[in-house]
């Protein structure tokens, strides 16, 4: 299925919104390499008592999910920039069918249709 074209305002639109959230999620990765850095220099880089280890390590867990949620969501964003400039924004990279307008509205970096995110994401649990 060939995607209804989209008009030049809405790309633009899109493209800014997608250079506004890579910036905002490398700002993030930015933030938590240096939450990471504080971690490690604090107290001479030793824990003063189990507490601050267990606060440490909990801390240095959710800065490294972030980190990969954001890094996948980034290469999102790049792959998106791209088919815009290709000109096949809007296009399932999976099955070429389109991805709906609202869809695009609502999550700018996808590259793929409800169903087909649907099932990688169920792929990506299993494996």
């Amino acid at each position: 299925m060939t995607a209804t074209p989209l008009d030049v305002d809405f790309l633009a639109r899109q493209k800014a919104r997608l250079l506004d959230l890579r910036r905002q999620l490398i700002d993030v990765g930015d933030a938590a390499g240096t939450d990471e850095q504080a971690l490690q220099t604090a107290a001479g880089g030793e824990p003063q008592d189990a507490g601050d280890d267990g606060e440490r390590f909990a801390q240095q867990a959710n800065d490294e999910a972030v980190l990969a949620h954001n890094e996948t969501r980034l290469l999102s964003v790049e792959r998106a920039l791209e088919k815009i400039d290709e000109g096949t924004y809007g296009v399932s990279d999976g099955n070429g069918e389109a991805i709906p307008r609202e869809r695009l509205e609502a999550v700018p970096e996808t590259c793929f249709t409800v169903e087909e995110a649907a099932d990688r994401e169920r792929l990506a649990r299993r494996g």
